[in-house]
This record gives C-alpha cells, structure tokens and sequence, in this order.
C-alpha cells in the first residue's frame, strides 16, 4: 500500500499552507455556520474515504473506505480495501451492524456497532460515518469548556483534489490531560463526551474497555480538547470537508481525506438492503 504515505505528505502540507495569511473574503464565523449548515442538511451521502488513524501503540492504521449514508432515517453501508461490508440501518436486526468479515467462515455477523469488537483500533464508531465527529468539533455544547471550538479561524485558502477549499484552523497550545473524578458512575463515551476528546484517548490512556462502568472517584486522565492543532479543508462549493487532520501532544493523532462526494443525490433503498445483489451479506 502507498496511500498511508501520501496521507502523511498531505497532512504535513496541510499544515503548512495553513500558516499562510488569509484573504479577506469570509470571516471565521461565516465559515463555520456555512460549514454547519452543509453538514445539517445533508440527507444522503456517497464518498470514499481514506483514514490514517494512529494506534495505542504509537503505530498506524491507515483504511480506504467507501460509504453510502442516510441520515433521516440513519443507515450506514461500508465497504474497505479488506473487502470487509457492513450495513447498518435504524431500526432494525435489534440494532446491530450485519458485518461480513471476508475472511473465513465467510458468514455474516451480527454485532453492536458500539462494542469492543466493532470498535478495537478504531478512532470512531461507525454511527459516526461522514461529518458526525467534525460537527461535533465545531458545536458548543453545555458541559463542555467552549475554549478548543473558539479556537477555529479561517486561514486561507488551498486546493485539495484540484478543487479550491477554505482552510479553517484550530491552535490549542494549552492541549493537556486534565485529572477527572466522576461524581457518579459515567462510561468512557459519557466522559469523552463531556470534554470533547474523542472516547479512543480516554479508553487508551485509562486503560478502559468500550462500555466500562467507570466508579464515582475514580482519578481519570482526559484530554482538555480534541486536538493541539487541527485543519479542515472546507470545499468552497459544497461546504464539506474534504480533508481533516489532527495533532496532538505525541504528533499526527488522525487525519482524513473524503475523495469522490456526492451529497444529496438519491440513493435507492436496495442499496442499504442486505439482500442487494452487489453484496455478500
């Protein structure tokens, strides 16, 4: 595979167009409201998506992925570079994922998309396909300190798979783990939500498992934002993200590129169907 090497190169030129001085053509919070906005009225989306994700030991994964999403009602179709599908549709199979492993005994699973099988190694659960986690960086939200999402501005412009994007940049110098104790028991995803961090650094750094009760008292160590510094290339005619990168205090924590989007275009409901006839389920 070379692609992981080319996401870091791309990550890294990220970082530095990002340092260029903006033109005066959008302010910072134009941007994010139309960036908002984009990403709320999403109804369907198509992309193939190529994640470079790094791991609890320093190492990284890196995944291509294909997508087709639905988001009132929710349903999620994923394919990888592994062959691996999994389908996933609000409502139904008692709310798991059907998963077909493409490897031996070749037989579709059935598991929770939120349980320690679905989610080992990886950054975000699958419910979060397409623009979840990045809305979820720029919102306000009550529990959370407002200080990491204040933190965006608009840096520029860049061009990213030849199309013209808005760079928009996030500096947190005063990223660090922070000492918690619940008040009364909460899960990793519950603490993770409250600071924004991302639930992969609280489960990693703590020594958690997916849906462990954490005890009220109990000392925790969880990052005080998402990101030392972070970059998304907002598409200036679609308003959605095209890339995404993040670092934290141990360097390049994840970045994303979303190649061939579509938004909005009609997608039939076969396709989100087990039994369609492109799939093995």
């Amino acid at each position: 595979m070379t692609y992981p090497f080319r996401l870091l190169a791309a990550a890294s030129l990220l970082l530095t167009a990002a340092a260029a001085a903006p033109p005066d053509k959008i302010t910072t919070e134009q941007l994010i409201a139309r960036l908002s906005s984009a990403i709320d009225k999403l109804q369907t989306l198509r992309c193939t998506v190529k994640a470079n994700e790094r791991l609890a030991t320093n190492s990284y994964q890196q995944v291509r992925t294909q997508m087709k999403l639905t988001f009132a009602p929710q349903r999620v179709y994923l394919r990888n570079h592994k062959g691996i599908e999994v389908l996933w549709v609000q409502g139904q199979n008692d709310g798991d994922a059907w998963v077909y492993p493409n490897s031996f005994p070749y037989v579709t699973l059935n598991l929770d998309p939120n349980g320690s099988v679905m989610r080992k190694n990886q950054h975000h659960s699958i419910l979060d396909a397409g623009y979840g986690v990045i809305a979820d960086l720029i919102r306000a939200a009550p529990q959370r300190s407002d200080a990491y999402r204040r933190s965006f501005r608009y840096a520029g412009d860049t061009t990213v798979q030849g199309r013209p994007c808005y760079l928009l940049r996030s500096d947190f110098p005063q990223f660090k783990y922070v000492s918690y104790k619940p008040e009364k028991p909460e899960t990793p995803a519950q603490v993770a939500d409250r600071f924004g961090c991302g639930e992969f650094r609280v489960l990693e750094r703590n020594k958690l498992s997916i849906g462990e009760s954490i005890p009220a008292g109990r000392t925790l160590q969880v990052p005080n934002g998402y990101g030392r510094r972070t970059i998304v290339c907002v598409d200036q005619k679609l308003m959605l993200p095209l890339a995404v990168s993040v670092w934290d205090d141990k360097g390049l924590f994840e970045s994303f590129e979303f190649q061939n989007v579509v938004a909005n275009q009609p997608i039939p409901a076969a396709e989100f169907s087990k039994e369609y006839k492109e799939y093995k389920f």
